[in-house]
């Protein structure tokens, strides 16, 4: 069965969906078709698109409601359950806070209670286009496929034909070349990571400031619960991680079935140096 690669600009990243096919136009055509639903997703969840969703969300007065499409307020519910879960430490209202909004699951829409949200949905956006990219594929009857938007939220569907899974390695850079964490071969299973290599982006919602040195990786599998949401909870757990002592990390993993994490600590920390591995 031929392997096939198709790469897009969406989201500030690369997307790529590497899947298994016997017929090459079909597969790019699939690939198109998820490229699109990409597309379609950046202009509903971006707070720099004007118009979007998540801009008009921004923009709404005290006691205001905008409707949202299905796929953006599936993002958002998961979104505040990830915030609940994580005791705050995944909040993608920017420090406003979340209880500034209501969601109205019926009416496909978002009432202010108070004025002045803030919505980011980039620490969790990329893993919910992956995840309705793994949907989409589905419908191509195209099983045997790997998604990722910029390496940092990957979904392993089907394993290629001649493997147990998709080869992938878990590492964190270092002066003499990329510490290899694990070899993962991954199927129906979703990654994510999250560093401070590529700047302060990841901030703590409780303090406002940039997250010293760290790494959180994630990998969450795709069944239960998690089965059609797996790739965007992974990544809110793992810029939560970010932030939270490891004892919470840890906490969090023994009551999150089917997660596994791997945590590297900066300088400064208790154990600063080390990885913990979770559950160990």
């Amino acid at each position: 069965m031929g392997a096939h690669r198709f790469s897009h600009a969406a989201m500030a990243t690369i997307f790529e969906v590497h899947c298994h096919h016997p017929d090459a136009g079909y597969a790019r055509q699939a690939a198109q078709a998820a490229f699109d639903l990409v597309d379609g997703l950046e202009r509903e969840l971006s707070r720099f698109v004007a118009n979007s969703d998540v801009a008009r969300i921004n923009g709404l007065a005290e006691g205001e409601t905008t409707r949202v499409s299905p796929s953006t307020l599936e993002c958002l519910e998961t979104a505040f359950r990830m915030c609940a879960r994580t005791g705050g430490a995944f909040d993608v209202s920017v420090g406003s806070g979340l209880d500034r909004l209501e969601l109205l699951p019926d009416e496909f829409a978002v009432r202010a209670r108070v004025a002045g949200a803030r919505l980011d949905l980039g620490g969790i956006g990329k893993g919910h286009a992956v995840d309705r990219v793994a949907e989409l594929l589905a419908e191509w009857d195209i099983a045997s496929a790997l998604v990722h938007g910029g390496f940092s939220s990957v979904l392993a569907l089907e394993a290629p034909p001649d493997g147990e899974g998709w080869p992938l390695n878990l590492s964190v850079p270092g002066a003499a070349g990329p510490r290899i964490l694990a070899r993962v071969d991954a199927r129906q299973l979703a990654l994510s990571a999250s560093g401070t290599q590529k700047g302060d982006h990841i901030k703590d919602p409780a303090t406002g400031r940039a997250v010293a040195d760290r790494a959180a990786w994630v990998a969450l599998a795709r069944t239960g619960e998690a089965a059609g949401q797996a790739a965007a909870v992974a990544e809110a757990l793992s810029t939560a991680f970010m932030v939270l002592p490891p004892s919470e990390v840890a906490r969090l993993c023994r009551t999150t079935p089917g997660i596994e994490a791997w945590l590297a600590l900066g300088p400064g920390a208790p154990g600063a140096g080390e990885v913990l591995h979770l559950p160990a």
